[in-house]
């Protein structure tokens, strides 16, 4: 399927030398442009690019005047342009932040703050009383920081710092504004997600989180003119570097999206042309689409205007916006483009958006290189492909003994210092010559494309030594409707020779009223049929049915270990 590109940027994105000259060429390019649309009690408002640059000048400046310049501090909470002013107040100031989910419990939120060393706490309105109410749980904590404080907290404001920074500017104070940046030296403790168990501290500097601001612009076509909404959550290293960093380089404008139960509303209201999603946005949306088409009874219809729309733009002639504005409207009716990265997307997922006139492009990325490593470009997109490499970034396979797969190497400006205070799994993750392995498995065509085939760590080793990997299989399970999700495992049988089993949690908003009975046999049935398109090696020898949601991190990511 050749898939058409919508996006012509009208100017090239600028190359930043660090994080404090892509906040400083900002105001200076884009001034009062709005950076951010967000809503606070009730009411819409603006932050402007060079309102951004003032508040990271007179807050990185009020920090050394209560003890925290330089030092490492952890923040949580609700994506904000407070938030994003703090994360680049701290960094651009010599220090170490260390974003943290909103999501996790009070005790393990606390263990991450002690393991790194975070001396004080930034956090927004929904963290006040978290945070504030178990101050015992961080004994070494100095200072609180709140961005929306509730009378009589006892706590900073945020809005008190900045005042106080002002003042100081005003006296002539530089210790912020003139202080050096080491480009090498760790600025950034991102805790990974731990679907395997094991959370660990990635160390980023400057030069990661600078060389993949970069490399993310240069990959896509867009620039000033390009309106976003941010719904992913700050503490995501995607979405800091691509959907943050990347997008105010540009000199584009972004809505922050008010709460996930707002996000069609949202669109339809602010009317977005670009989106940086994981797959799970994406694939609501596909839900939502044909849920409406199907409630109207227009599959058929509908079904038969993608298949004459895509003949007729195959010889030139677009007419998707004619035959599909009113699909697309509900996304707010400019919508293009959507970049999305996390894990793979169905590829019918992407020819229907295409169809519809909005282009998916997959990346692929992971914490520990910032997180940027490959991107379909928007004119050369190649289903099940990451794509390639991005700029200042190279990449290699380990390939196995058979030649056919092996596991992903990266080396490049954009990869880690290492792990934080873990110099054995630092070691662990890089080659002699200096590759960072990621554990991910693949190949890459004679074009470069690079096809990502599972996980190392998941992959089920057959009594015949064949390699099963279990992402594989579970692109298979998503394709059935009655599944809402699934986990592929080698369960040991009483010989102790692994099975190839599939964990499905039926998708109960499709099968209401069915009985569980006939649920459970449409779901093997579709199992079988599948089996019989794979190799009898692959085939999934145990179809087990449970009813309640697998356990995730906070980004959403299905606990595997806690799979059994």
């Amino acid at each position: 399927m050749k898939f058409k590109n919508p996006l012509c940027p009208a100017a090239q994105p600028k190359v930043i030398e660090n994080l404090y000259h892509l906040v400083q060429s900002g105001a200076e390019s884009f001034g009062d442009k709005v950076l951010y649309y967000y809503e606070r009690g009730g009411e819409e408002k603006q932050f402007t690019y060079r309102d951004l640059f003032h508040h990271v000048n007179a807050l990185g400046t009020a920090l050394s005047d209560i003890g925290l310049f330089g030092k490492t501090v952890a923040i949580t909470g609700d994506t904000c342009p407070e938030y994003i002013a703090s994360y680049l107040a701290v960094v651009n100031g010599g220090g170490v932040i260390v974003p943290l989910p909103k999501e996790l419990e009070i005790a393990n939120f606390a263990d991450f703050v002690r393991i790194s060393g975070a001396e004080g706490i930034i956090f927004t309105g929904s963290m006040n009383r978290s945070i504030l109410e178990n101050k015992e749980l961080f004994p070494g904590v100095t200072q609180y920081i709140a961005v929306e404080p509730e009378e009589g907290s006892g706590c900073l404001s945020y809005a008190s710092l900045i005042e106080r920074g002002e003042e100081m500017l005003a006296q002539g104070s530089v210790v912020f504004t003139e202080h050096p940046i080491d480009m090498e030296k760790m600025c950034a403790i991102i805790f990974t997600s731990g679907t395997t168990g094991s959370s660990k501290g990635v160390m980023l500097s400057q030069r990661n989180l600078t060389a993949a601001t970069n490399s993310s612009c240069q990959s896509m076509s867009y620039d000033y003119t390009n309106t976003f909404i941010s719904f992913l959550p700050p503490y995501h290293t995607y979405e800091m570097t691509c959907g943050q960093f990347a997008i105010m380089n540009l000199g584009a404008s972004i809505k922050i999206n008010s709460s996930l139960k707002r996000t069609i509303k949202d669109m339809a209201s602010f009317k977005p042309n670009a989106l940086m999603l994981v797959p799970l946005f994406v694939e609501t949306m596909h839900k939502k689409i044909w849920d409406e088409i199907d409630k109207r009874g227009m599959r058929a219809k509908v079904k038969a205007a993608m298949k004459l729309s895509d003949a007729l733009l195959a010889v030139g002639v677009d007419k998707r916006e004619q035959f599909f504005g009113k699909i697309t409207a509900s996304f707010g009716g400019n919508l293009k483009s959507i970049v999305c990265g996390g894990a793979a997307v169905n590829p019918q997922i992407i020819k229907d958006f295409h169809s519809f006139g909005i282009l998916i492009i997959e990346g692929y990325g992971i914490t520990e290189c910032s997180p940027l490593v490959a991107v379909n470009r928007p004119g050369a997109i190649r289903l099940r492909s990451v794509g390639t490499p991005v700029e200042h970034c190279q990449v290699k396979i380990d390939y196995d003994e058979n030649g056919d797969t092996g596991e992903i190497l990266v080396k490049g400006d954009n990869v880690m210092i290492g792990y934080f205070n873990n110099p054995q799994a630092t070691a662990e993750a890089f080659t002699e010559d200096g590759y960072f392995r990621t554990g991910d498995i693949g190949y890459m065509d004679k074009d470069g494309y690079i096809f990502i085939t599972g996980r190392k760590k998941n992959v089920i080793i057959l009594s015949n030594g064949k390699n099963v990997f279990p992402e594989e299989l579970e692109e298979y399970l998503y394709t059935i409707p009655e599944i809402l999700e699934a986990v592929v495992i080698g369960r040991k049988d009483k010989n102790g020779e692994p099975r190839i089993t599939a964990i499905c949690v039926p998708d109960m908003t499709k099968l209401e009223g069915v009985p569980a009975e006939e649920i459970e046999e449409r779901i093997r049935s579709k199992v079988t049929a599948i089996n019989k398109r794979l190799p009898l090696f692959k085939q999934i020898a145990v179809t087990e049915i449970r009813y309640d949601e697998f356990e995730k991190t906070a980004s959403r990511k299905i606990k595997r270990f806690k799979v059994v």
